[in-house]
């Protein structure tokens, strides 16, 4: 039930070229068994070994999304990545997902603000395949105005479907556009849809020919596998894409010093549980420090993690019987500055004014009274569980150096990160609060129902 809310409310230093980079120690590393290579022409590799299955996930991550947008495109990053799946100069329109499936494998793409990301799964002798459809298509996408238009109304469906049509998503793109004054996190990833109807096809080639090459990309390969041979089926196949000429080093709008809190109220007739939601500018993961994106972790966890350990969960939701659900949020795998947040749904008898005071009172409680070592001792054996859980998805394993690495991280930031959230205290997680849920850089919002005629008039 707690993930079906969640759903529905919230809808978060690699060596020099040529060279592998094997530990002597592959604890260095955590408990991944991980090497890593670069090639001549810029394409960063990181191979994870788990042979516990003859399967082999294959992604490709390029550090360019939804933020990198030119003013005006916004949306051309996920469009992009819906026509990478047309044709190239040896592949027809739809033939690469085609032999993906005829292997017995899936694949698809995703975008996010700050990478676009390709990925198969299938039999591990199949790599060789799969890095040669994917160096293809980095070099030599192929496109007609004619796809490009059929796609551009596939993108506005699922806009039509997935936003326009979802009051908490709509309410969402509001709020995320109050909180960036001046940086393109402001945007929806998948645009504005007044921007995607302009997108064409001279958009998509000029977005592409700007931040799509070897050495704007880095390959993850997990599964059972050999370093070597990874390492020689990539020279093989990437190692003659060129390095691309026209990539630079990103440039973003950068966040002015924000001063004042702010609010918002949406209304919609179709939201059935009405709920408050504060979301405060929270600093990201750094590389090589990332103590205070730890304290925040385990902040979130603290305030509106499970039901059962969290400050807001244990005490609005079973104690006083005031909240339906609690929660807070934050993901620090963010190139520039994240969010940090809290969301209150009350019981139908209080107002939202109300659950943003009890959710006031929660702050304010935690920073007055600290964080309960036994709680907290639970709360890192549930984070501790879930990243052992984890493991079993060869595709999480790969997504986790994936999202870390596009974020500015390093391979050996990833394998530091379960010690580093380990040895957060509750002072450290106190002081994370006093520093990041200040009102000055805060957002509250209300989703609502419009008010009932006849309730006003009685």
């Amino acid at each position: 039930m707690r993930r079906l809310l969640t759903a529905a409310l919230l809808a978060a230093a690699l060596p020099a070229a040529g060279q592998t980079d094997a530990p002597a120690d592959p604890a260095a590393f955590g408990d991944d068994t991980v090497s890593t290579f670069t090639l001549d022409n810029g394409l960063d590799a990181i191979v994870i070994e788990d042979n516990r299955a003859p399967v082999v996930v294959h992604m490709v991550w390029y550090d360019v999304g939804a933020a990198d947008e030119p003013p005006g495109r916004s949306g051309i990053a996920h469009f992009l990545e819906h026509l990478m799946f047309k044709g190239t100069e040896t592949l027809e329109p739809g033939e690469f997902s085609a032999t993906v499936a005829a292997q017995g494998g899936t694949d698809n793409a995703f975008t996010s603000q700050d990478y676009t990301g390709y990925f198969q799964r299938v039999a591990a002798d199949r790599l060789g395949l799969m890095m040669e459809m994917e160096a293809d298509r980095m070099a030599n996408l192929r496109l007609d105005e004619g796809e490009v238009l059929t796609e551009r109304d596939v993108v506005l469906e699922e806009r039509a479907q997935r936003t326009d049509s979802n009051p908490g998503a709509l309410f969402g793109e509001q709020r995320q556009a109050m909180q960036y004054l001046n940086h393109p996190y402001a945007i929806p990833i998948i645009g504005w849809e007044a921007e995607i109807r302009e997108l064409g096809l001279q958009d998509a080639l000029d977005f592409y020919a700007d931040h799509y090459g070897p050495n704007n990309a880095t390959l993850i390969v997990a599964g059972d596998v050999d370093p070597a041979e990874v390492e020689a089926l990539a020279r093989r196949h990437y190692g003659p894409v060129p390095a691309n000429p026209a990539i630079g080093p990103r440039m973003r709008p950068q966040e002015p010093p924000q001063l004042a809190p702010r609010r918002l109220e949406y209304a919609d007739p179709r939201v059935s549980n009405p709920y408050v939601i504060r979301t405060y500018l929270a600093p990201e993961r750094d590389p090589g420090a990332q103590e205070d994106a730890a304290a925040l972790t385990l902040l979130a966890a603290v305030m509106g993690g499970s039901s059962q350990t969290s400050l807001m969960g244990r005490t609005l939701e079973q104690e006083e019987g005031t909240a339906l659900y609690t929660s807070a949020f934050y993901n620090g795998t963010s190139l520039d500055d994240t969010t940090f947040g809290l969301l209150v749904v009350p019981t139908p008898d209080r107002t939202l004014a109300e659950a943003e005071a009890d959710m006031d009172r929660m702050i304010e409680t935690l920073i007055a009274d600290g964080v309960d070592s036994v709680q907290l001792d639970r709360i890192k054996a549930q984070v501790r569980a879930a990243e052992i859980y984890g493991r079993d998805s060869l595709q999480e394993r790969a997504s986790t150096y994936g999202n870390a690495v596009t974020a500015g991280l390093g391979v050996g930031d990833v394998a530091a990160w379960p010690g580093i959230l380990d040895a957060v205290t509750g002072d450290d997680i106190v002081a994370a609060a006093r520093a990041v849920l200040r009102p000055e850089t805060s957002v509250t919002g209300y989703l609502t129902r419009p008010a009932d005629p006849q309730e006003t008039t009685q």
